[in-house]
């Protein structure tokens, strides 16, 4: 394998979002041996950089595909302006939502999130000027949202559902498996020379198509049962011990 790629929270981080010394010494051990180290994660690039730093990643794709960092280089890709308006305006219909855009200049929230640390914005559906709409991430006690939820979309769009509470919706070109198509073809490697690890419905396409599929053991159904290989599960440093054993 030339590149090893991973998701983070739930997969390579253990569940109190900590990465143990292991499995940072063991991706260390990969790069030293030439084998490129990767992450791709829901997650805004502003809160893998934590993790950069204590494991060096050659690169990263971020808010589910929607920026990508290669080096110095950043591609960004979001949902136009026309598209974001109409699909906030559809989903504020809905009671009791909370509702956050992720932005090239941060996260805006209509209400406060103290664990996310929005700017508290009461001016939706109007957008924020001069942005790039990254994502739209919507969640309500009440099942009607998730229920009318493909109603509110464009044709622009897709969403997916993270723990089964959290509504993302993004641009159609904005895919985890966009992201490390990018990646990947930036350092000239083929899919079929990588390993993906991951545990959620975004990492469901990068577990078919790389050359080697890994769902941690705490995965969702629908991504066991397309991996190449079940591994423990991230808070028993699945990833690590899986690359000390089949890859180094």
């Amino acid at each position: 394998m030339k590149a090893i790629i991973t998701d983070l929270d739930r997969t390579l981080l253990h569940t109190d979002k900590s990465v143990s010394e292991h499995t940072i010494a063991v991706l260390k051990k990969c790069r030293d041996h030439g084998i490129l180290v990767m992450a791709a994660s829901a997650r805004p690039l502003r809160n893998i950089l934590i993790y950069n730093d204590l494991i060096g990643f050659d690169a990263i794709t971020a808010t589910n595909g929607a920026v990508i960092s290669l080096h110095q280089k950043l591609l960004e890709i979001g949902i136009s302006y026309e598209s974001g308006e109409k699909i906030l305006s559809a989903i504020l219909r809905y009671p009791d939502v909370y509702l956050s855009i992720e932005t090239s200049r941060g996260l805006y929230s209509n209400r406060d999130i103290p664990v996310w640390e929005p700017v508290v914005w009461d001016k939706f559906p109007t957008l924020p000027e001069d942005i790039i709409l990254y994502k739209i991430l919507a969640s309500s006690r009440q099942k009607k949202l998730y229920e009318g939820i493909e109603t509110t979309l464009t044709d622009e769009v897709y969403h997916t559902i993270a723990d089964n509470d959290l509504i993302q919706i993004m641009s159609k070109e904005a895919t985890k498996w966009n992201g490390i198509r990018h990646m990947l073809a930036y350092f000239d490697i083929s899919p079929g020379d990588a390993v993906y690890f991951g545990d959620d419905n975004d990492d469901i396409e990068p577990v078919k198509n790389c050359g080697l599929g890994v769902a941690v053991s705490n995965a969702i159904p629908s991504v066991l049962d397309v991996a190449d290989r079940i591994i423990d599960s991230n808070d028993m440093d699945g990833v690590a011990r899986f690359i000390e054993e089949n890859i180094l």
